[in-house]
């Protein structure tokens, strides 16, 4: 399951993206959650996927 909170959310999921997965559909997959949900939910606090860097960025 995934934190709730957005800010540890962002921690988390970039610290997978960094560290284990190489997409957003792989940690997706990996971690059993929706790609366009995910980004929404950090959307809303102002970050979107940044597939060059593989990481969720500041808008």
């Amino acid at each position: 399951m995934l934190p709730q909170d957005p800010n540890i959310l962002l921690s988390y999921v970039n610290t997978k993206l960094r560290d284990e997965y190489g997409s957003l559909e792989a940690l997706c997959d990996g971690l059993d959650a929706v790609p366009a949900e995910l980004s929404e939910k950090l959307a809303e606090s102002g970050y979107a996927y940044d597939a060059d860097a593989n990481q969720f960025k500041p808008v």
